[in-house]
């Protein structure tokens, strides 16, 4: 024996029979640019009850990255097929992710509402943050032009097609 305590063994096992529901709500400012329809997320405020806030700076950093992920999802990341059904956008080179200055400035709100169910009252923050970003993205570009799109990610291409069609042609 190598160290002055012997090793520790043990086994354990779990049953995880109710989770802690995770609530969140998210608010995008956006910026199209008409000529183009180049859409731009230039403010974000991200609130999320996270039970008890075992690690408060990691659940931060967690939600920062959910919203990049989100924003990457609504306007930039999209596998793209050739007429052929052949793979485009297979590799990073032609993937579109976005870059750090594309990433608004994110506000986090962090609720601390223990629940029930979690082990000592916490919830997950690593999922919820990314879900509801496409759908706050895609309603404040329908806020600020008219526009509703469904597909992602939401292109300049797409969205400059959903302008001209929402506006007579002189």
């Amino acid at each position: 024996m190598a160290g002055a305590y012997p090793p520790v063994f043990g086994r354990g096992s779990t049953a995880i029979t109710e989770r802690a529901p995770g609530t969140v709500a998210h608010l995008a400012r956006v910026r199209v640019d008409p000529e183009t329809g180049a859409p731009r997320v230039v403010g974000y405020v991200a609130v999320q009850d996270v039970g008890c806030a075992v690690n408060p700076a990691g659940i931060e950093d967690q939600i920062h990255g959910g919203v990049a992920q989100g924003i990457g999802w609504a306007l930039y990341e999209g596998i793209v097929h050739d007429e052929g059904g052949r793979v485009l956008t297979g590799s990073l080179l032609d993937y579109a992710l976005p870059s750090a200055e594309k990433i608004p400035p994110i506000e986090t709100i962090v609720l601390e509402i223990p629940s029930q169910s979690g082990p000592h009252g916490v919830r997950g923050v690593g999922e919820p943050p990314v879900i509801p970003v496409a759908a706050a993205v895609a309603n404040a570009i329908r806020d600020a032009t008219g526009a509703r799109l469904t597909e992602l990610p939401i292109t300049p291409e797409r969205l400059h097609r959903a302008l001209a069609a929402r506006q007579p042609t002189p």
